[in-house]
């Protein structure tokens, strides 16, 4: 469909020179309104932000390899790992939280109804804008330290050393909040445009600094305590240069912020009007993670760090996989909301549901089947025993069964944000809530952390069949039994894999107390012969989004059928 850029009353007269540009923008979109060209972009976008992802889960990897070794499952490593989780809270509710997906949709009708110059004017007010709130928030936080500890970790309370320890942490990583916060702005504005590789690269720089921090210190401490501290400035140090990496892009699309510029922009107004139910929509996981740190701290010493490790694993593949669809299909969304392509974005959205459902269900499958050799390979050694492995694999196979419903909520979310519809995310994210908190106060006592594990797969179960189930009576079917037949098939071949890798595992890797090297090459080889049964079932069935997978892996272009010829504006 073709879009009217006519000037509408009451706009700024120097406008007319990005009107063109703004034409251009939007003849990049389909003529037909199927959504299959925007499916195609949405693929390759998915597979930039997970390649890039993929690098910085490695470097994470890593990360929490070195971080394991040298401070295993005691004192320290909880009190890092509370604190680190208030700062990292701050910057997913309000950086790559509500803040981006608020602000994508609102940018998007800017840039496509009034073009670049008022879409650059308001990107450079929301930066001012929103340094100065997070520089508020971290003078906050600041003072409140010993508060948030307090309440986030009531346990941590009874243990003097530990509750001090933690105050001090979340006191020197508030920082990272600021920089990490302005680092989800630019990411908004930069995915809108079409970039996406730079936003998705940053937590490799925050990866390195922590790791090269940790190397640094134990060379200048013996002190656990003080080589905690030095790791907790690595933090900062990291979000300081994830905000450098996405100046010279944003200059290399144009977005000047030096350029002068108000504190508000007249679209600010909705994004205010929508940051508070995203955030508390978007918030389900994290909420409930923090819920899980909460009673964790109630539990026996080492389980917050049980928990945190395990959840690592699990955000390796949702990181690369559903976060990174979610990521990349805001924007086609949001654009195709704004100009009115409702029938195309019922397509991307299905497009971008089967396409989580087919890579999750078969990662879920692996780490249910292999996750004693996955923690063993990435945490066994040094302070990090085979006590740790074994508590902390038990608590991956928990957070392993809600993989597919974490990575699909994301997705499901941004519908009705590019709709610009925020109450029915609210309403069930306080139920999802609530259902967390029974069934963590039900299943600790009898399964200690592997309740509260089990209890936050169970919430995200819930949320989202109720947000489904929403969207379906608000928009119609957007194509479920489409959604349902391909899920089916994925998860058959899911389960069919797993029973093969079991058997295979059963024999490679009868124990997993063995070598590095060997561990490595024996779980390698698990999981290759995986991914080879899984497509090759796939295959077998028909089913439609191994295509789009292996494009996206050989980084060729989609064409499925349709015409993508550029639609001629009025």
């Amino acid at each position: 469909m073709s879009i009217n850029f006519a000037k509408e009353p009451g706009a700024p007269a120097g406008d007319d020179t990005d009107r063109p540009e703004a034409r251009q923008i939007a003849a990049q979109q389909p003529r037909d309104t199927s959504g299959q060209g925007e499916n195609a972009r949405m693929a390759r976008a998915a597979g930039v932000v997970g390649g890039a992802t993929l690098l910085s889960r490695l470097l994470g990897a890593v990360r929490d390899i070195v971080i394991a070794s040298f401070f295993g499952t005691g004192l320290v490593s909880d009190a890092f790992f509370a604190a680190f989780r208030i700062p990292n809270l701050l910057r997913r509710l309000f950086g790559e939280g509500s803040l981006s997906i608020a602000f994508v949709p609102a940018y998007s009708d800017v840039l496509y109804q009034q073009g670049r110059a008022q879409a650059d004017q308001m990107a450079n007010s929301a930066l001012r804008l929103v340094a100065l709130l997070l520089v508020a928030a971290v003078l906050l936080g600041l003072f409140a330290a010993p508060w948030l500890v307090h309440l986030l970790a009531p346990g941590f309370g009874k243990i003097a050393d530990k509750y001090a320890l933690t105050v001090d942490l979340t006191r020197l990583m508030l920082p990272y909040v600021f920089f990490i916060g302005l680092v989800s702005l630019c990411m908004a504005v930069l995915n809108v445009l079409g970039h996406f590789a730079a936003p998705a690269l940053a937590p490799v720089l925050l990866n390195a600094a922590m790791i090269a921090a940790v190397g640094a210190g134990a060379f200048l401490t013996r002190s656990d305590t003080q080589l905690v501290r030095w790791l907790a400035v690595g933090v900062v140090v990291g979000g300081l240069l994830q905000l450098l990496l996405q100046v010279p892009f944003l200059i290399r699309n144009r977005v000047y912020f030096w350029r002068p510029a108000g504190l508000w922009h007249p679209a600010f107004e909705r994004i205010a009007w929508m940051m508070g139910p995203v955030l508390f929509g978007t918030a389900v996981y994290q909420i409930n993670s923090l819920v899980v740190t909460l009673l964790a701290s109630m539990l026996p010493e080492g389980s917050v760090s049980y928990l945190y490790y395990a959840d690592r694993v699990v955000q390796f593949p949702l990181g690369i996989f559903g976060v990174a669809t979610a990521t990349a299909v805001l924007p086609s969304m949001a654009r195709q909301s704004a100009v009115g392509q409702y029938d195309a974005l019922n397509t991307t959205f299905s497009h971008a549901v089967r396409l989580v459902l087919f890579i999750t269900l078969p990662a879920m499958a692996g780490i249910i089947v292999l996750r004693e050799p996955i923690v063993a390979l990435l945490f066994r050694r040094g302070a990090f025993d085979g006590a740790s492995v074994s508590l902390t694999a038990s608590a991956l196979l928990y957070y392993g069964v809600g993989l597919w419903a974490f990575s699909s909520v994301r997705v499901v979310l941004n519908v009705f944000y590019a709709l610009k519809e925020t109450r029915t995310p609210v309403r069930m994210a306080v139920v999802a809530i609530a259902v967390n908190i029974v069934f963590s106060a039900l299943l600790m006592g009898p399964m200690d952390h592997n309740g509260l594990a089990l209890a936050l797969s169970l919430s995200s179960v819930c949320n989202l069949a109720l947000l489904t189930a929403a969207l379906r009576k608000r928009l119609g079917p957007l194509g479920w039994r489409q959604i349902a037949g391909s899920a089916v098939k994925s998860a058959a071949c899911a389960t069919a894999m797993g029973f093969c890798v079991w058997g295979l595992a059963r024999w490679l890797l009868p124990s997993w107390a063995m070598s590095g090297v060997a561990l490595a090459t024996r779980l390698a080889a698990c999981m290759t012969t995986g991914v080879i049964i899984f497509f090759a079932l796939a295959h077998a069935l028909r089913v439609e989004e191994l295509r789009s997978v292996l494009d996206s892996i050989l980084r060729r272009k989609v064409r499925q059928g349709t015409s993508e010829t550029p639609a001629k504006p009025d």
